[in-house]
Order: structure tokens, then C-alpha cells, then sequence
């Protein structure tokens, strides 16, 4: 996609179900970022909305909620409809300012050694149509967090003082970011490794939203469509959610201290299909990776909802 690709008007009642007070472009050819369609896909209204005005108005969101809540999974389907180029970064430990910036390299150019800049993802990412995801934000290490604070301004550059350049984005760059927390570190334990950010640099997001849990309706229909062989099994697929949320739950509740996901639901719905067994595939699915302490209470969940049931038919 060039950097004068060209876009349109969408009609996001007919993309993703509901109206907006605004209007919507989107690409209208396709590249090799942008991600692939899941036409099953869930919208959650509202941050489908929050979504979307970032990348009308440029604004700069960052979506915080539990794992599993399909925080960068709803950023990049809204891009795969618009057919927005769409590049997840990971924010792990490893990063160093050096992969965000660029680095000297020696390259060889008509048979001899040349050192040259090879830029980085930000100035890669800046200079083109396309929606950046900072994914786990929180876990990014403070010190190469700072890279980016100029950048998280609505209309803001980036520096690159190995350069003695400043870059002022495309037009059709974006920015947005997901987190387990809103930047004020982790007091339940679960998201080790996540740091407590500067907070002059939080204050510079647009918009923060919170992603919660699904419905539990609607978590069923989202289950059962990654497990087509159980579409006439939605009452299984019911009491695997209510399981689900009977950890949610004990977790909010402190009786225990791991709690299932959507995600993790999809997998015993997996497993259950492959192994025959309902209660085994539950146990290789969440129960064996949970603390020792919380392994009756999470049998005493499965016995209440799911006793009855061990083997599929």
C-alpha cells in the first residue's frame, strides 16, 4: 500500500452492527498488514466506538481488562474491516530502545563494508498508513517507554537524535496500545512483570477504556463457533461458561487465584472434542496450570455446573 493509498466512506451499521455520530473511513484496497477477517467476530459496542474514533480522529487509545478479553484481537478485526494496515508490537522485556529507534549496521555495498542506519519499528511504522499497536504496555520497560512519549501526542513527532532528525508521522498513522493494567502497577498478582507507569506519559493517552468479560450468552455463541462439532452441544457450551464465570467470580471474590478466560474456555471446548472426556480436557486445560491450593475449589466449581457430565458422547 503507498503512502497516497487511497480511502472511503464505510457504513459501520453494515461492518459492525450499529451507527456513529461520526464518519468512518477505510482503506479501499488491501495489504499485506492488514490482518484477515474472522467473520464470526464479536463487537463490543462500545470499544468498538472507542476504536474507531482513534482512527477517525486520530486519538490515541489505550483498551486495559484482563487477559483473554480480546483486547488487541478487537483493535486489529475493526482494521481488518477497514482494511487499515495493522502491526501488533509485543512490549516484552527484550525490547531495547535500539529496536524501536534503529541502529548502525555494516552492510556491504559494491563489494565493500558500509556502516548505514537501519531504522527501527517506530520510524518504519510512523512514516506509512498504519495503525500501531503497542500490545502488553505496561510490561514495556519504563526506561524505553520514554521513547515514545512525544509520539503518544495527538500530532506529535519523533525524535531520532542519532540522526539529528525529526519525523512528523503520516497522516494515516495511528497508535494504539492494550494493557492488563492502567499503568499503576499489579496488586492481584496474576501480571507479573507489568510495571507502574509514568504517569505524565498515561496522561497523554486520548482515551483509556476498559474491556471486560463477555456476556455470557454471548461468550457461548463465540465458543461454539470455534468448535463447529458442538453446535448442537449448547448446553455444554453454556454450563463450560458458567464454569468460566464461577472463576471470575472466586478470583474478584479472593478464593482463588486464577481465573478462566474466554480464550481458555475455547481450549477445553477444543479438547473436550478431541480427548471425549469433558472433565479431563478441563483439568490439561486450566486446572493443571492453577495454584495447588486452588484445585479443590476449582473441582468443586466443575462438580456444581458440569457433575454430571464426564464423557461426550
Amino acid at each position: 500500500m503507498s503512502s497516497s493509498a487511497a480511502m472511503k466512506n464505510v457504513d459501520t451499521k453494515a461492518l459492525f452492527g450499529f451507527d456513529v455520530d461520526f464518519d468512518v473511513q477505510g482503506f479501499v484496497d488491501r495489504d499485506e498488514f492488514v490482518p484477515e477477517v474472522q467473520e464470526d467476530y464479536y463487537f463490543d459496542p462500545a470499544t468498538t466506538r472507542v476504536i474507531l474514533a482513534g482512527l477517525s480522529h486520530n486519538l490515541r487509545v489505550l483498551i486495559q481488562g484482563y487477559h483473554g478479553t480480546g483486547k488487541s484481537t478487537h483493535i486489529e478485526q475493526v482494521a481488518a474491516r477497514l482494511n487499515w494496515p495493522c502491526y501488533r508490537l509485543n512490549l516484552d522485556g527484550h525490547l531495547s530502545r535500539l529496536d524501536l529507534i534503529g541502529r548502525d549496521a555494516i552492510v556491504l555495498e559494491d563489494g565493500k563494508q558500509v556502516t548505514t542506519f537501519k531504522e527501527g519499528i517506530l520510524p518504519w511504522a510512523t512514516q506509512r498508513p498504519m495503525l500501531l499497536v503497542l500490545d502488553e504496555y505496561d510490561a514495556g520497560r519504563p526506561e524505553v517507554m520514554f521513547i515514545i512519549q512525544r509520539l503518544l501526542e495527538q500530532d506529535g513527532a519523533l525524535a531520532l537524535p542519532d540522526q539529528n532528525k525529526v519525523l512528523h508521522p503520516h497522516n494515516a498513522f495511528r497508535l494504539m496500545g492494550t494493557s492488563n493494567t492502567v499503568g499503576l502497577g499489579d496488586g492481584t498478582g496474576l501480571y507479573h512483570g507489568t510495571h507502574t507507569l509514568n504517569q505524565a506519559q498515561m496522561d497523554r493517552w486520548s482515551i483509556v477504556s476498559h474491556l471486560n468479560y463477555l456476556e455470557s450468552e454471548i461468550e457461548v455463541k463465540i465458543v461454539l463457533s470455534h468448535v463447529p462439532r458442538f453446535h448442537n452441544q449448547t448446553d455444554l457450551i453454556s454450563r463450560m461458561v458458567q464454569v468460566a464465570s464461577l472463576t471470575r467470580t472466586g478470583f474478584s471474590a479472593g478464593d482463588i487465584s486464577t481465573v478462566m478466560s474466554p480464550r481458555t474456555v475455547i481450549s477445553w471446548a477444543k479438547n473436550s472434542d478431541i480427548l471425549g472426556d469433558v472433565y479431563e480436557a478441563y483439568k490439561l486445560s486450566f486446572v493443571n496450570r492453577a495454584d495447588v491450593e486452588d484445585m479443590a475449589t476449582l473441582d468443586e466449581y466443575y462438580d456444581r455446573v458440569l457433575g454430571d457430565i464426564q464423557l461426550l458422547d
